[in-house]
């Protein structure tokens, strides 16, 4: 039995699985051959479209940078490792196949069981998708998106988990960047209003101030306890402005 290509009599040529039997008699003695030729040409070309739409798609994978895009076997083994990943974690692929994926995540989630429920939700609900903190293989930490999809054959029976992950470390510190500024606008802000109503009173204990020195010049003594008063009371004010 062996597959090859055949011609035809007007000298086409199609892909041939053949099979040889030889017809012996009740003697054991060699009477002729059975030949039994199949046209797979249709199938050999069905096969080589999706070889390379597959190696097309491989290359595709593996020519991503910005995007870590590996494959999980059913229990998190790593079985691909695509060029993006080995930039963000830092492990080459021979050094990470075979590794289970929860070496990419902190101890605090390793030990709260975060990657078994990461598959067990991509394997129940599709899909599973989160942000966090993921270690690369130097140890340092990055802030990442990350996605993980169940893959199904054609029986729908579970053959591994494909990953995308996201380094959003720089995205988070602009946003953290940003927050800080707002925080800081809020601040100048309310900082601006309390020194405008600190000035304020203290305009008017000034001005009271001027007045009982006026009217202690003049020996007008009768008008200072009524500045006196106005003095303290914007003293009070001041101090509850300061408490608040």
């Amino acid at each position: 039995e062996a597959e090859s290509w055949r011609a035809r009599k007007d000298g086409s040529r199609f892909w041939a699985n053949v099979a040889i039997d030889a017809i012996r008699d009740a003697a054991g003695q060699l009477g002729a051959y059975a030949k039994v030729p199949r046209d797979l040409t249709e199938k050999r070309a069905a096969e080589q479209k999706l070889r390379a739409s597959e190696e097309r798609f491989r290359m595709l994978v593996q020519s991503v940078t910005d995007y870590a895009i590996y494959m999980l076997d059913p229990t998190g083994h790593v079985s691909s490792w695509n060029a993006g990943a080995e930039r963000f974690k830092g492990y080459r692929a021979d050094e990470i196949r075979g590794e289970h994926f929860s070496k990419f995540y902190t101890d605090e989630e390793r030990n709260a069981g975060i990657p078994r429920i990461a598959l067990e939700t991509a394997k129940r609900e599709g899909r599973f998708e989160a942000e966090g903190w993921r270690v690369r293989k130097d140890g340092s930490r990055f802030w990442a998106s990350v996605i993980i999809d169940p893959i199904h054959d054609d029986n729908d029976e579970l053959i591994g988990f494909a990953k995308v992950t996201r380094d959003l470390s720089e995205k988070r510190a602009i946003e953290e960047q940003l927050r800080q500024s707002q925080k800081m606008e809020a601040v100048g802000q309310l900082t601006g209003g309390l020194a405008h109503d600190f000035n304020n009173l203290l305009t008017g204990i000034s001005g009271s101030l001027e007045m009982m020195q006026v009217r202690t010049a003049q020996g007008r003594m009768d008008d200072v306890d009524r500045y006196l008063k106005a003095a303290q009371g914007a003293v009070k004010r001041a101090a509850a402005l300061t408490h608040r």
